[in-house]
């Protein structure tokens, strides 16, 4: 018997489901169905506080997109995207992608802001820089568990709260991956020093029974050196302990941490994606730049000097006169540009506003701005 056709386009219409909480963020189901009420396309806008430098706004991202198998290749995703962005619209200036299919989301004013990166450490490097053995065991460094986290993220958001891109974590956050038959989940390390908790690391689990071939770390936040070095410490004894000369640290170069590991010697192996994952789009300009006034303030005051045209650039910037292209405005807002990679490719800068926009969109790993980061745990 042959399988019936879909319902005609017109049919489809539109439909938001009410708030749930999931994972301790809030989202929004938006769905496309038939007249019958037969799903046809859905996406998941999921609400969250991104940091822009020192400024968190609020912001939604998209997730969990998906077309029906018979719906596939007429449109339906286009419909549902365009019909999703102009309700974020009502509600937030910006929006993110974590991750998605290349090519898609940039035809809806998203643009990758973000590169991702890793530090390659060997324990070799570790030994040298700590003068011990490897396969010591490392004092004040225990297990952690989740009874833990919130104590991890007050040190968390207390590390990366400048960190453009970088989610505000709340009360109640919990993103480790969950203990399941076969697979230990995420494992935690702990440093201590007075009572307090100056450190941690959470370890990418892997399946029991699977041949050891990495170590790996999601993150590791330390509040000062000596945490950090008892961290990798630690971690270099995980290796010793598995016969892996090597460990990986998913944590920004320019971190307390990402210096430490530099200290000692490691490698930073940075990709640039053309499209597809760690994507922004400006929903609301005038809104997000006023917004984002005291980070931009912020940045020229590194400047030490004011700029008399500082009021006439910033309204021009909301207006579109300065940095007309909404995606190169993301990529500087956020750190993924400087105004000299901006003016690299096209984007010429007034002669009159270039020092304030040189001090406005100074590139990430800079003085006055982090390298923009996108934690593993944090992406959705």
């Amino acid at each position: 018997m042959p399988e019936p056709e879909p319902e005609h386009e017109s049919a489809v219409h539109y439909t938001e489901a009410a708030d749930q909480q999931v994972r301790t963020l809030r989202t929004r189901y938006c769905r496309l169905r038939t007249g019958t009420g037969a799903p046809v396309a859905e996406l998941e806008a999921v609400s969250l506080r991104v940091r822009f430098g020192a400024v968190a706004v609020d912001a939604e991202g998209i997730g969990g997109v998906e077309t029906e198998p018979d719906y596939r290749r007429r449109g339906h995703m286009g419909r549902l995207l365009r019909r999703a962005l102009a309700g974020m619209a009502q509600r937030v200036d910006v929006a993110f992608v974590s991750d998605g299919i290349e090519g898609v989301y940039e035809k809806f004013g998203f643009v990758n802001a973000v590169a991702e990166g890793v530090l390659v450490v060997p324990v070799r490097a570790v030994e040298r820089a700590t003068g011990g053995d490897a396969g010591a065991a490392v004092p004040g460094v225990r297990s952690g568990s989740a009874t833990d986290l919130p104590a991890m993220v007050r040190l968390y958001n207390a590390a990366h709260a400048r960190r453009p891109w970088t989610l505000e974590r709340q009360a109640g956050w919990n993103r480790l991956v969950a203990r399941a038959t076969w697979q230990p989940g995420s494992q935690i390390l702990l440093v201590h020093a007075h009572g307090a908790l100056t450190g941690y690391a959470v370890l990418e689990g892997r399946a029991f029974g699977d041949p050891v071939g990495a170590v790996v770390a999601d993150e590791v936040v330390a509040q000062d050196a000596a945490a950090a070095a008892r961290l990798l410490a630690a971690l270099a004894r995980r290796c010793w302990q598995s016969r892996v000369s090597e460990f990986t640290l998913r944590e920004p170069a320019d971190s307390l941490v990402g210096r430490v590991a530099r200290h000692m010697g490691c490698t930073e192996q940075r990709g640039f994606r053309p499209g597809g994952g760690m994507m922004a789009a400006v929903l609301n300009r005038d809104a997000l730049v006023r917004t984002l006034e005291p980070e931009l303030r912020r940045r020229a005051a590194a400047r030490r000097q004011p700029d008399p045209d500082h009021d006439t650039a910033l309204a021009a910037l909301q207006h579109g006169d300065l940095v007309p292209d909404d995606t190169a405005l993301v990529r500087l807002l956020l750190g993924h540009w400087s105004s000299g990679d901006a003016e690299a490719v096209g984007a010429a800068v007034p002669e009159r506003y270039r020092a304030l926009c040189a001090a406005w969109f100074p590139g990430g790993g800079t003085a006055s701005l982090p390298v923009p980061y996108a934690h593993r745990l944090d992406r959705y």
